[in-house]
């Protein structure tokens, strides 16, 4: 099969200049409604990379994400979330962008041409057969990211690619590939569109179906967040008044005691069973 870089066909649309507000938000939104389609078309290959990932973090292995630009982002940006969402420490998901945080903010110049680099970074860190490596890369074109999954296979190490033109070079070097098929975006190359959201949905997929089957989910509710401004800690008590059949002084108290809701109802439960 040839590799079309979809991500860079001409846009659907054209004159975009010279169409008003409303028809450009119009055409936007229809472009998007195909993104959850092409979604929903990957999830036996997300499902089969969420096992392995759940699987190798049982065992102590970590999941990391690289890529570069608006992909790169959106790994740092999801790894960066698990943390308070779901209690666990930050070493557990780990996202890297070619250029390192200051990419973040600012366009790196060619940070995402070095091949080497990425392997290099992780290197760094210690990745290990444990470990899965995820690289996300909307063209699948990206040196930084084809290197990183290449040396990961080598060394036995589960990968998998987020991409969103089919049979891309990227999504060859990795043993699972999702690939998110969204066609063209509204301004023609702008990946930060379709391609950006498909993989921020798929990273969502990713990230929690593996905390919900790693225990970090009661019914559906984030039991193990970590309480860090009011608005959290108002969301503990009143789970832990639902749970418990505390009033909300007493819930409150207890959460700010134990630190988290999972904490305060094993601690609230093992003492009345000690009472009976």
């Amino acid at each position: 099969m040839d590799f079309i870089k979809i991500t860079e066909q001409p846009s659907l649309y054209d004159n975009l200049e010279k169409k008003s507000i409303e028809e450009i938000l119009s055409e936007i939104n229809q472009e998007d409604q195909k993104i959850a389609l092409a979604v929903e078309k990957v999830i036996p290959q997300i499902e089969k990379l969420v096992n392995g990932i759940v699987e190798r973090m049982k065992r102590g292995g970590r999941l990391f994400y690289i890529g570069a630009g608006t992909s790169g982002r959106l790994g740092v940006l999801d790894a960066s979330e698990i943390p308070p969402t779901f209690g666990v420490p930050p070493t557990y998901v780990i996202g890297l962008i070619a250029g390192g945080d200051e990419a973040l903010r600012n366009p790196i110049e060619k940070a995402e041409d070095n091949y080497d680099k990425g392997w290099e970074e992780l290197l760094t860190l210690g990745i290990n057969e444990n470990d899965t490596l995820v690289g996300i890369a909307a063209s699948g074109i990206t040196p930084y990211v084809i290197g990183a999954l290449h040396k990961a296979r080598e060394k036995n190490i589960l990968t998998g690619a987020i991409c969103c033109s089919p049979n891309s070079p990227v999504a060859n070097e990795a043993e699972i590939r999702i690939e998110p098929i969204v066609g063209p975006e509204y301004v023609t190359g702008s990946t930060r569109l379709k391609s950006g959201t498909a993989q921020k949905m798929v990273l969502n997929m990713i990230s929690t179906t593996t905390m919900i089957k790693l225990g970090r989910v009661k019914g559906n509710k984030m039991v193990n967040m970590q309480l860090t401004n009011q608005k959290l800690i108002d969301r503990g008590a009143r789970m832990l008044v639902d749970e418990l059949g505390l009033t909300y002084a007493q819930a409150h108290n207890l959460l700010l005691l134990h630190g988290s809701v999972k904490d305060a109802t094993d601690n609230f439960k093992n003492k009345k069973k000690k009472e009976l």
